[in-house]
């Protein structure tokens, strides 16, 4: 498990939408598993949707991640997950419903 912080919205207000803050170190391979296990009110640790079913988690660490003179492959990666749009940013994840 992770310690990164987790904000929800009050689903009055909007949609449904998770925001997951990366901790430093944390691939973003586990911090998409971690929001969208929150997202689905699951536990992280035995979730039910696998991620590897939808993007490989090597190739997500990979353009997420920094290079050694700092720049970034991506700014910004999203894909979808079972009707939930996944958003990962150099810093935190975000999980929403589609359409």
């Amino acid at each position: 498990m992770t310690d990164g912080g987790i904000y929800e919205s009050d689903g009055r207000t909007c949609r449904r939408r998770v925001r997951y803050d990366r901790t430093e170190g944390e691939s973003a391979s586990i911090a998409v598993a971690t929001a969208l296990a929150r997202y689905h009110d699951e536990d992280a640790t035995d979730p039910s949707t696998r991620l590897y079913d939808y993007v490989d988690p090597e190739a997500l660490d990979a353009l997420v991640a920094g290079t050694e003179d700092g720049a970034r492959s991506a700014s910004v990666v999203e894909f979808e997950v079972e009707r939930t749009a996944v958003r990962v940013y150099p810093g935190h994840v975000e999980v929403s419903a589609t359409g």
